[in-house]
């Protein structure tokens, strides 16, 4: 079980790296050392004494010798834009790492991973983790624009090709929807006769909606990461929940990952 931590983590990178996408950099050692890809962090925000919510962002990378975290954020609202005047040497509070990963199952040979937008940050470890592990990975990302497929080089990296990518405006890969993607890869699995084992997504619902329903459609265990407004970020105010087969989940302890066929979408 994870051991959870409150850190004072200071600020070594905090930088905008696509439209209105940051990435920030903390040093936390302790949360660094206990993340599992597909956790996130609760943070508090200095300067904000108005506004004593703590911010849910998935853990984009997780360092445990250099005892770094990375979180990528997108500016929304006051909260995040506060978060991108903070300067380097300053310091963010970090409860974490929190939450239910992605759980791909055991002898897990071949993986799609599919993302949208930011939703590209929690599916990141996992994709190493994988890949690592000797998992034949394939990823598919979509965003709105090239200058919003920030993470591409991190999956390149991470898995020696090239994901495949779509944009809504035909700036970088396929135009359109990253759906019809999802669609040809699990058709060329199967009539390869090497399907998927796993399905992991995270971004918009209605994207995960889709993809769950391609992954029961071909017969492939899915996973979907659920993205819910959080107060306490721990389990005891019930402001997260997510309905499922089996009753109302808290998405932040119970999830943000989930099994997608346990989802009343």
């Amino acid at each position: 079980m994870t051991t959870l931590c409150n850190e004072k983590a200071p600020i070594l990178v905090n930088e905008e790296i696509g439209c209105n996408i940051w990435l920030m950099t903390v040093e936390a050692p302790a949360i660094a050392g206990g993340a599992r890809p597909g956790q996130f962090v609760h943070v508090r925000v200095p300067g904000m004494d108005d506004h004593i919510l703590r911010r849910p962002l998935g853990i984009y990378a997780a360092d445990a010798e250099a005892g770094t975290v990375d979180m990528m954020y997108q500016v929304l609202g006051f909260g995040t834009e506060r978060m991108t005047a903070l300067p380097l040497g300053g310091s963010v509070e970090l409860i974490g790492p929190i939450g239910r990963g992605w759980q791909p199952p055991a002898g897990c040979s071949r993986a799609l991973l599919v993302a949208g937008g930011v939703g590209s940050a929690p599916l990141h470890p996992l994709a190493c983790e994988l890949a690592a592990a000797g998992v034949e990975v394939t990823a598919v990302l979509g965003a709105g624009t090239a200058d919003a497929l920030v993470a591409r080089e991190r999956f390149c990296a991470a898995l020696d090709c090239e994901p495949a990518c779509s944009t809504d405006d035909g700036t970088y890969g396929r135009a359109g929807f990253c759906t019809p993607l999802v669609e040809e890869a699990l058709a060329a699995a199967a009539a390869e006769g090497r399907p998927f084992d796993y399905v992991a997504c995270c971004g918009p619902e209605p994207l995960m909606r889709l993809v769950a329903a391609m992954a029961a459609e071909a017969g492939v265990f899915c996973e979907v990461s659920l993205e819910r407004r959080m107060a306490c970020g721990v389990g005891a105010c019930l402001s997260c929940v997510v309905d499922t087969v089996d009753g109302k989940r808290r998405a932040c302890v119970d999830g943000p990952v989930f099994p997608a066929t346990e989802v009343v979408w």
